[in-house]
Order: C-alpha cells, then sequence, then structure tokens
C-alpha cells in the first residue's frame, strides 16, 4: 500500500543526526565534543522552574483555550509593545508547541498547493521541510558571503513569480548570526508591499546580539502595510534556555490568527499547561537572567571567532547574534587527511568526528554545501577543546 508521498519526500534533520552520532559515540566513552543542536547549556532559569512547579502544585493541569491561556497571550503582546513597538491584541497571538510548530501554523494558514516561498540562503534546514509540509514549494535563493549573506533586491526580483505568497525572514540568523539592519528590512518590506505577498519573521534570536551598534528590528514595525502583511514568529526556547519546554508563539493579523488558532485546535489542542505558566514567569519575570547569558554567549563569540580566525584555509564572518560560526571550508578541498580526501563539508563532518572526535553540521541542508556550522551554545573549556582539534585536524591536512 502506496503511503504519503509528502511524508516520504521530507528529509530527517541533518542537526538532529549529528547530535543523534555525537550521543551515541559519547555513550561508547569516548570524548566527543559537539558543536551540532542550538542548545543553550544553561539551566532553565530558577523562577520559571519554581512557575512550573507551583502549577503543578494548584492543579494547572487540565485543558486550556486551544490559542493559549488569556494572561500568557496578553504577556506576550506586552512583550511585543514593550520589546518592538508592535501593538497586537491578545487575540491576534496564538502560543504553540515551539518555533517550529508556530512556523508549520503559519504556513498550514497561508499556503495552498503550489503556492512559492523565498527562502534565502543559507537558511535553517527545517525552513524548507516545513513549507512541503504545508504543500508550498521552496524557492531558494544563493546569497553571498561578500553581501553578509544579506538577500538583494535583485535577487528578489528574480525568485518571484506569480505564484509567489510568502518570504521567509531571520534575524538574527541561523546560521550565519548576521543581523538585518534597517535598510535591508526597509527593501524587503517594500517588496512584500509592492508584490503582495506575507513575509514569516523568525525572531527567535532576538534576544541574542553582541554588538553596541547592532539592534534587532521587527519588520512589522514599519508601518501598517507590512504590519497586516507579517507572521511574527518567537518563543523562548533561546532566550530563556527552555529548549525542552516547547513554548512559541505567532503574532498576526486578526483573520491569520483566527486561522492558525483553528488549525491548532485539531492537530494539538492547547499546548502543555504547566509549560505556558512557566513562560508566563520568562516573559514577566525579571529579566537579569537573559542579559547574564547573552554577556556569556558574547564571550564565546569572541573566543571562537578568534580561534577561528587563525585556523588556515577556512573562514568565517564575525557572528553579529545567534550562536553559530558559519565557516566556508571549501579551500580545504583536494587536501587528504590520512590519504582521504576531501572534496565537500559533509566530508570534512565526517572526517571529524571519526578521527578527532569533533561534531560539526555540514551545511548541505542549509543550501551552502561548502560550509560547515558549529554552535558556541557550550562552555568555553568545550570549545577550546574542539576547536584545538579541529586546528589541529587541519594542520595534518597534506
Amino acid at each position: 500500500m502506496e503511503l504519503s508521498r509528502r511524508a516520504e519526500g521530507i528529509k530527517p534533520s541533518s542537526t538532529l543526526a549529528i547530535s543523534a552520532k555525537a550521543s551515541e559515540l559519547k555513550a561508547q566513552g569516548l570524548d566527543i565534543v559537539g558543536f551540532g543542536v542550538g542548545e543553550p547549556d544553561f539551566d532553565t532559569p530558577d523562577h520559571i522552574k519554581e512557575a512550573a512547579i507551583q502549577a503543578i502544585k494548584d492543579g494547572f493541569t487540565k485543558y486550556t483555550a486551544a490559542a493559549g491561556i488569556p494572561e500568557l497571550r496578553k504577556a506576550v503582546a506586552k512583550k511585543l509593545k514593550k520589546d518592538n513597538g508592535l501593538d497586537y491584541d491578545f487575540s491576534q497571538i496564538v502560543i504553540s508547541n515551539g518555533g517550529k510548530h508556530a512556523l508549520v501554523n503559519a504556513f498550514m494558514a497561508i499556503l495552498n498547493d503550489g503556492d512559492e516561498v523565498i527562502i534565502p540562503a543559507p537558511y535553517w534546514l527545517s525552513y524548507s521541510e516545513i513549507v512541503n509540509i504545508a504543500g508550498g514549494v521552496p524557492v531558494i535563493v544563493n546569497t553571498s558571503k561578500e553581501n553578509n549573506y544579506m538577500v538583494t533586491k535583485d535577487e528578489l526580483e528574480a525568485a518571484y513569480t506569480e505564484k509567489t505568497k510568502a518570504f521567509i525572514l531571520v534575524s538574527p540568523s541561523n546560521p550565519t548570526g548576521m543581523v538585518s539592519s534597517m535598510d535591508d528590512l526597509k527593501m524587503i518590506a517594500d517588496f512584500a508591499i509592492e508584490k503582495d505577498i506575507f513575509v514569516v519573521a523568525d525572531e527567535m534570536y532576538e534576544k541574542l546580539i553582541y554588538d553596541e551598534d547592532k539592534k534587532h528590528i521587527s519588520i512589522a514595525s514599519l508601518g501598517k502595510d507590512i504590519y497586516d502583511r507579517t507572521i511574527l514568529v518567537n518563543g523562548v526556547s533561546k532566550s530563556y534556555a527552555m529548549t525542552g519546554w516547547r513554548v512559541g508563539y505567532t503574532a498576526s493579523n486578526p483573520k491569520i490568527a483566527k486561522l492558525i488558532s483553528s488549525l491548532q485546535s485539531h492537530m494539538t489542542s492547547n499546548i502543555n499547561s504547566i509549560a505556558q505558566k512557566a513562560t508566563l514567569a520568562a516573559l514577566e519575570g525579571p529579566q537579569d537572567c537573559v542579559v547574564e547569558m547573552c554577556k556569556e554567549f558574547k564571550k564565546r563569540r569572541d573566543y571562537i571567532f578568534e580561534r577561528e580566525e587563525k585556523i588556515p584555509f577556512i573562514s568565517a564572518l564575525k557572528p553579529e547574534g545567534a550562536f553559530y560560526l558559519f565557516i566556508d571550508v571549501s579551500e580545504i578541498y583536494g587536501k587528504k587527511y590520512e590519504g582521504v580526501e576531501i572534496n565537500s563539508a559533509a566530508d570534512m563532518a565526517a572526517l571529524l568526528i571519526e578521527k578527532k572526535f569533533v561534531a560539526v553540521v555540514p551545511c548541505a541542508d542549509f543550501g551552502m554545501p561548502d560550509h560547515i556550522r558549529l554552535s558556541y551554545a557550550t562552555s568555553i573549556e568545550t570549545i577550546k577543546k574542539g576547536m584545538d582539534r579541529i586546528e589541529e585536524f587541519v594542520n595534518e591536512l597534506k
């Protein structure tokens, strides 16, 4: 019997595959350094955990409204006003099971079969698969290092067709760490308004920006026309070290928000009731934990970039946000390690984990097969050990 062609066409996550391989080797007793999955190594702050414990003690363990408890949706709306200058009624907020679920909700709400979504490369690998799941067609636009991996107006014009329905904007970027400037955002907003398409704005890493001259700007804040066309996606996984809690959200115009809520009511009902109370504490409680985590990430960013710059044959832009280093390894091609020739980033990644016990993510699934991604969401000591091994590996190439 034939199974779903759509489901069978979905590629598994290479980042999770790398993480699983690293875990398997660790279980065998090997000293593996993992630069794979983007997950903060910090514990969830105590006041957030205490709110969850209290919710359990209070018996807050029943169904909630499908879109989330009103007090949490109001807290999100308040956060968007305070941090981003955006006016949303709580009815325009839908709380979801993490950022991925928020993205699925967004594309399920706006796409019909065959609708095209422009995705600038490099991109987080799940974007294209989520578009496919929703019946859409990913249209990949290759950006350049010379332009800080930012899409240009000419590139957008070349990618646009009468089937184009949406554009994916992510800032700070996974995997590059680059932050969109006001000029970048105005260009994208003008394009979206002119072509009458949606912008799905992934702002998951907004709190993790490291340089004073860089600021996060929500594209929806640039005027009513782009506000109406924007579906903002965010959550608490990265900023509050709450990856396992699985809480994300969307903010959109009332019609889209209603569709998202309806979809979610049938797909998942509400998200975990206890996680909602924890997220309420995260948004309304003290924010010094976010500031401290950001300071530590900046130290790690500075260290890992300094180390990378000293290693021959590889190159990267200094990340401005998020917690990834996106490295071009193409100068290594043709060189050999213990007689094995390297002709792709995947070749290099395979040798690194086999020979040096370092797990990195090869970025073919991110639209950039000549690059690897290193997550520096781990301790300085671990980063040092891993970069020592990568440097040793490169220096041993023939």
